[in-house]
């Protein structure tokens, strides 16, 4: 068997899940099943793998030299709605919602193609929950590497606004935090606390302070221009926090605090570990604090990036010092459900996203370089095609190695 085998890549990724979960077995679990879902979502919890074929295959590796800030974990459902940071000087918060790429967990500099190459494949693996057969989604990608290198490297505008994600965002923008605590936490008298389940759970006590501290830094790292008062940041509650597919078994905490005050003006915060980077496994890494990376590559990237984005350092009991990413979670956030996308709204999106994602390469480029020939754009997607059928082999391999 060679590298590239399905067999050996699903056995290689059953070997990285338990590695990646060993701090908090019970997670392994919950990974697995999310990523038997699809061909999709097995992709989306296989970023390591991803970047490991690339490693192994100079074929699927080449392509144009560009280099700038990669999300290093592109795909269809990493672009959704959140709350951008407020202007300096606001006194009020902006409850318009935005639309672009949100998570930079695996942001590196490296060459732009991995990106594209990424999104591309998502969106042919996507094709279950599109309702679209293999020429339909074969067009797409295309669509997206188009209006990608067009607005990446010819200075083409971002194109038009889907009216799906117009809808996404006004729907958004009228959530209030009122429903966001209600969706995660219980009242406890005057006070609210999370409520555990299968999205949260309590740390050992050993966390107490370490998650205290923590916060504390954060906290003294925002600009305090846009900090918010010391007393709406008095810690009420935390607990550690399920989400996400790819970093299931990073340690992630959900942070409540004081916020306006009463059991219903809470603020809540997501702290996420911030692990070696995906792309480090085709990709020689320089050193430095991760989360200060991670931030950096957002903030270089997006228009408008998350409301109070910051990082952190944990020192968690078992001695290792964990760098963390640091938000507050609003009612806006929120992602485009694929199901429900209809046949005409997704040339429109591809288009979109495609454009996101060369509107976020060029600002944060190194060396953007020339524009993408004709002959490099089909080379690429020659290599999704290839790219999505190893993943589709792999996923069904990984289905039957993890078969109860």
């Amino acid at each position: 068997m060679t590298a590239l085998d399905p067999f050996v890549l699903a056995t290689r990724q059953i070997e990285l899940d338990r590695a990646r979960t060993a701090a908090f077995p019970e997670l392994g679990v919950r990974k697995t099943e999310r990523m038997r879902a699809s061909p999709l979502a097995f992709l989306r919890g296989s970023a390591p793998l991803f970047y490991e074929m690339l490693a192994n295959s100079p074929e699927l590796n080449s392509g144009p030299s560009n280099t700038g800030y990669l999300v290093g974990d592109a795909h269809l459902e990493n672009f959704g709605a959140f709350a951008p940071e407020r202007e300096r000087g606001e006194d009020t918060e902006k409850l318009c919602a935005t639309f672009d790429l949100n998570d930079f967990d695996e942001a590196v500099l490296g060459p732009l193609r991995w990106d594209v190459l990424r999104l591309s494949t998502s969106i042919l693996l996507g094709g279950r929950e599109l309702g679209q057969p293999g020429a339909r989604v074969i067009e797409l990608s295309r669509l997206i590497i188009d209006s990608y290198a067009a607005t990446a490297f010819e200075g083409a505008e971002l194109p038009g606004r889907p009216r799906v994600v117009d809808e996404l965002i006004d729907q958004s923008t009228k959530r209030s935090r009122i429903e966001l605590l209600e969706a995660r936490t219980i009242s406890a008298g005057k006070k609210r606390q999370f409520q555990l389940g299968p999205r949260y759970f309590r740390l050992p006590t050993s966390y107490d302070e370490p998650v205290r501290r923590a916060f504390a830094l954060y906290v003294d790292g925002l600009d305090p221009a846009l900090r918010p008062k010391a007393a709406q940041l008095e810690i009420v509650d935390f607990a550690f926090r399920v989400a996400g597919t790819g970093s299931l078994g990073a340690l992630r905490v959900a942070v409540l605090t004081t916020g306006k005050g009463g059991a219903d003006g809470g603020f809540v915060f997501d702290m996420k570990e911030q692990l070696d980077p995906s792309p480090a496994r085709a990709l020689l890494m320089p050193p430095g604090p991760r989360a200060d990376v991670t931030v950096a590559a957002c903030r270089a990237c997006l228009v408008h990036p998350p409301r109070l984005l910051g990082s952190s350092e944990l020192d968690a009991p078992d001695g290792r010092k964990l760098t963390l990413v640091v938000r507050r979670l609003t009612p806006q956030e929120d992602k485009l459900d694929l199901a429900q996308l209809k046949s005409a709204e997704l040339e429109p999106l591809a288009r979109y996203l495609g454009g996101l994602l060369g509107r976020a390469h060029r600002r944060g480029a190194s060396e953007s370089g020339a524009g993408w020939s004709a002959r490099e754009k089909a080379d690429l997607l020659e290599r999704a095609v290839a790219c999505a059928g190893l993943h589709e082999a792999t996923y069904l391999a990984f289905c039957l190695l993890t078969a109860p």
